[in-house]
């Protein structure tokens, strides 16, 4: 049997305070040459993102987000070596009218790190739209996720939480087969809590669905490094624990891998998938 190859989803963010890498491509011209890399890197979706949802984040206006980004996606988009690769644009975006005119610009998926939650319109913007739309578990904004962290069993109440915003966004119109699920790692979770949640991926594998994870640079991928001083390890460390990370996941059959060192990435990736069509010849 064949590998089944992720996904890979590049992280471009134009803010100036993302946590790992805040103020790097907020100017345009940076932004479009770092879309350049991911896709030389090896990219299928640029994900672009114009609001910080670091711990602790403040909210910035709908108009200062769509400034940010809106005018990247249509750089982007026209770019020649993002047209010959054949890959996608995705907004990640809380915001309903920021979703709305980044698939008017070019973007083709919605990536609600709120999971529809943040803003009640966000599922009749992607039905009205039909972009693919990811649906994450999340509770509450950046200033207070970390203490919404109450979980009876994390893998199954994370599991029955994106359940329910899954059946709302198909009775708002959304197409079920154009919906992806993403168990939100590092919202509302505390280390262990996000450990265990990767451990037990089977309980969202219920739920019939595509998965996208997102776990590149995290806080808890930091303090799995260096628990005393998680806030001092670089993102070169982060990068490589994410690329283990990833090669580890691949048992599973994931629609894509969200990260922010997209050559680490299909690197691991491509080994695994050398490895798995060795061993089934």
């Amino acid at each position: 049997m064949s590998f089944n190859r992720p996904l890979v989803m590049g992280v471009l963010n134009v803010t100036p305070d993302s946590f790992s890498d805040g103020g790097q491509f907020s100017a345009e011209e940076d932004a479009v040459n770092h879309a350049r890399l991911l896709i030389a890197a090896g990219s299928n979706i640029i994900d672009i993102g114009g609001e910080s949802t670091r711990p602790g984040a403040e909210r910035i206006s709908i108009d200062e987000e769509q400034r940010r980004v809106i005018s990247v996606i249509k750089r982007v988009v026209a770019e020649p070596s993002f047209i010959a690769s054949g890959a996608r644009i995705s907004i990640d975006t809380m915001n309903s009218q920021t979703a709305k005119a980044a698939v008017a610009a070019g973007a083709q998926i919605i990536n609600d790190v709120s999971g529809g939650l943040a803003d009640k319109e966000m599922f009749s913007v992607a039905a009205e739209t039909g972009a693919i739309l990811v649906i994450s578990h999340w509770r509450g904004f950046s200033d207070r996720m970390d203490t919404l962290n109450e979980y009876q069993d994390i893998a199954r109440d994370v599991a029955a939480e994106l359940s329910t915003q899954v059946e709302a966004a198909i009775a708002a119109g959304v197409k079920r087969e154009n919906i992806v699920i993403d168990p939100g790692l590092g919202f509302a979770k505390d280390m262990q809590q996000n450990w265990k949640l990767v451990a037990r991926l089977d309980e969202l594998e219920k739920l019939g669905l595509p998965i996208l994870v997102g776990a590149s640079r995290k806080r808890f991928m930091a303090g799995m490094l260096e628990p005393d001083e998680a806030g001092e390890v670089s993102n070169s460390r982060r990068d490589l624990a994410t690329a283990v990370l990833t090669a580890l996941l691949l048992q599973r059959k994931l629609w894509g891998i969200r990260v922010h060192n997209v050559l680490a990435t299909t690197d691991a990736i491509d080994v695994v998938e050398a490895l798995r069509n060795a061993e089934s010849q």
